[in-house]
């Protein structure tokens, strides 16, 4: 089968991309400890990191794991962070790498909120979110013991947000924006999916405020809106892309209706950003989504459109030959081929990723996963 859609070239903001083969954000935890800084939290990229990215430079686009905007965002051990010069540096070799090997790559910004644990926290302080928060059992987080395996956890209760804290992280994610093109990034992902911060403001199972940033969905919006405008400001629009997850739930919360989706959609385009990324719910067990609401996503959204969520190749090539999505990131397919392109392109089977292996450890399950062998394309 060709998929001739999937492989042909897109320009996304002001990058010229040979396919439409993107790369979802994978939190992998391998992150190394910052100097001087606690153990077992991680935060610094690694020469295993660029090893990793570099080997899958024949995406279209590398969309890199979602990176702490600083130490209070922090709520997986072993992410990394981009909020000092350390990590400026260790990032800067990574996508020096990825560029010599003719890739592109961008960072997903992200603040967990209450998906987090005191343990990860500046001076063991509990998490913060849009409203006090406590889902028990239904929110998990993940640490690592004293011998570095990572292991899952309750996350810590949150407390809520300040206006003040509010402004502070509008700031944070505008300087980790500029951070990441300092260490060479072509783009940043805003990370508005999934139940982390953003999405714990966007939706009112989650957000109970009394003030501005709460109520009314314009209210609940406030936020990402404020979030935009800085990072936008602060590297240029068509460096900035944005990733939600319209329906569903994740981490325990739940986002809203279609009609909420469609007004949070149809608020970014006063940004004008380089794409619009959907995680769709069916990748976690949820509902896939309807021909017809695609529709009103593309009728809504005035730009490029990537699809994500359990996608074969058949899958992305129809949506895109169909005009409801321009491309489609690939998240566990890419964690076992780092030559996903060539696969695509030769039809030729795919390895099959170990999830034993998706968290935390060295290079096993990391960049040990084979390349295609000199074998002739299936017909």
């Amino acid at each position: 089968m060709s998929y001739s859609s999937l492989l042909s070239p897109i320009t996304v903001g002001t990058m010229r991309l040979p396919n439409r083969v993107f790369m979802a954000p994978l939190t992998r935890l391998r992150s190394a400890d910052l100097p001087n800084g606690t153990r077992g939290i991680g935060g610094l990229p690694t020469a295993l990191m660029a090893a990793y990215y570099t080997q899958r430079a024949s995406s279209g686009m590398i969309i890199a794991e979602a990176t702490d905007i600083s130490a209070k965002a922090k709520g997986y051990a072993g992410a990394p962070g981009i909020f000092g010069a350390a990590q400026v540096a260790g990032w800067k070799m990574i996508t020096d790498s990825v560029h010599h090997a003719g890739g592109h790559i961008g960072m997903q910004l992200w603040h967990t909120g209450v998906v987090s644990h005191y343990r990860l926290r500046p001076n063991q302080q509990p998490p913060e979110s849009a409203s006090v928060t406590n889902f028990g059992e239904a929110v998990r987080t993940s640490l690592k013991d004293q011998d570095g395996k990572v292991y899952r956890a309750v996350a810590t209760p949150a407390r809520e947000m300040t206006r003040a804290e509010i402004k502070n992280t509008v700031d944070d994610f505008a300087n980790a924006a500029r951070l990441a093109i300092e260490a060479g990034m072509d783009f940043v992902e805003i990370h508005a999916a999934h139940g982390y911060l953003i999405h714990q403001f966007l939706y009112d199972s989650v957000n109970h405020r009394q003030d501005e940033y709460g109520g009314s969905l314009d209210n609940r919006m406030r936020f990402l809106r404020e979030i935009l405008s800085a990072v936008t400001h602060a590297i240029g629009s068509e460096r900035v892309g944005i990733r939600i997850s319209p329906l569903g739930k994740f981490n325990g919360i739940a986002a809203g209706s279609e009609a909420d989706a469609l007004a949070i959609i149809g608020m970014m385009n006063e940004f004008n950003l380089a794409y619009l990324h959907i995680s769709e719910p069916d990748w976690a067990g949820g509902k896939p989504l309807t021909t017809e609401f695609r529709r009103q996503i593309r009728d809504t959204y005035h730009g490029v459109i990537i699809g994500a969520g359990a996608y074969s190749a058949e899958k992305a090539d129809q949506l895109i030959k169909a005009g409801l999505i321009d491309a489609a990131a690939f998240g566990r397919s890419y964690i076992a081929n780092p030559d996903l392109v060539a696969r695509f392109e030769k039809n030729a089977p795919l390895n099959t990723p170990n999830p034993a292996t998706f968290y935390g450890g060295n290079e096993v399950g990391y960049t040990d996963y084979p390349f295609l062998a000199s074998t002739p394309a299936s017909v």
